[in-house]
């Protein structure tokens, strides 16, 4: 893996190198990847955290196990409703705040 001993200035140029400039179809991707693989991550660590299993969490939302591990690592993206569902089974709950400017 290659670095740059941590002299990292402006991150949005290391990404626009990557992926291309903000807006681009290529950067939109790679963002919306990133946030996938970062839900599933909370999704996993949560479901860690309740110590229960990817076959217990699938039966309590009605689903299966392939479809749990494929959220959890960001392959694929829950529906809105999926995702309550998920949130529910874990206890968890979704707290929509509004934020002021």
């Amino acid at each position: 893996m290659q670095t740059n001993n941590h002299q990292i200035v402006d991150y949005d140029l290391v990404l626009d190198r990557k992926f291309g400039k903000e807006g681009t179809q290529e950067r939109i991707k790679a963002e919306e990847d990133a946030l996938s693989f970062y839900s599933g991550r909370i999704l996993l660590d949560a479901r860690k955290e309740a110590k229960i299993t990817q076959t217990e969490l699938a039966k309590r939302i009605n689903s299966t196990k392939s479809y749990i591990s494929k959220v959890e690592n960001g392959v694929i993206v829950p529906s809105v409703g999926a995702f309550y569902r998920i949130i529910n089974a874990l206890g968890m709950r979704v707290e929509v705040v509004k934020t002021i400017y």
